[in-house]
């Protein structure tokens, strides 16, 4: 399949060919639950913790005598069922993250970008941001006619794009990620994806 490739002005230079392999293939929508669980799972930090009755301090002293109040017999006021007592089952620091076989993670990531094919937009690259501006990355994304959350894929580190980090920081609307560093939730989360034709040639390399 082919798509247009534009220059940040919404020019057209041309066309390029998109991969059936990468950004073609029948959505597998059960790998893409796993991966994006896993994702989220991994980022969890697993830290809640409380504390059992033997950790909480105090409540070494029987707090009554055993027998002849009419109460119920204590042998700790740090029991559960005292307040300020112990929790029984309660959270321990524990992780969250599971793994996933290399060529599922691979077969999630193209599941998600033919998924979302109709909206990539390529660029040739962002060499037209030529000043740290806010202003210029709005305006290249108004003539993309990219719209909503946008999830920006090129290479920061690249000369061509040394502006496109700082032009796009302040954009609460716009994430930029390096291509070897997509994902399923970002690409299914995004309303519009802005790829470089650097970025389409990497990642189709890498998931081929």
């Amino acid at each position: 399949m082919s798509k247009q490739l534009l220059s940040t002005n919404g020019e057209s230079l041309g066309e390029i060919t998109l991969s059936d392999k990468v950004f073609g293939v029948e959505p597998n929508m059960h790998v893409m639950h796993l991966a994006l669980r896993r994702q989220l799972d991994n980022a969890r930090q697993g830290s809640a913790s409380a504390k059992t009755r033997a950790e909480v301090s105090g409540g070494g002293r029987k707090p009554w005598r055993q027998k002849g109040t009419g109460r119920a017999r204590a042998g700790s006021n740090r029991s559960p069922l005292f307040v300020g007592g112990g929790v029984i089952f309660g959270p321990k620091p524990r992780s969250y993250s599971f793994s996933m076989p290399q060529k599922a993670r691979q077969l999630a990531l193209r599941s998600a970008l033919s998924s979302r094919n109709e909206q990539v937009i390529v660029v040739k690259d962002f060499s037209g941001i030529n000043e740290a501006k806010t202003k210029l990355m709005a305006n290249a994304l108004n003539s993309l006619n990219a719209k909503g959350k946008v999830l920006i894929i090129a290479d920061t580190n690249a000369a061509e794009n040394k502006f496109l980090g700082l032009a796009g920081r302040n954009l609460p609307y716009v994430k930029i990620i390096l291509p070897s560093n997509i994902n399923v939730k970002d690409l299914l989360e995004a309303d519009s994806i802005v790829m470089t034709e650097a970025a389409v040639n990497e990642i189709t390399e890498r998931l081929q």
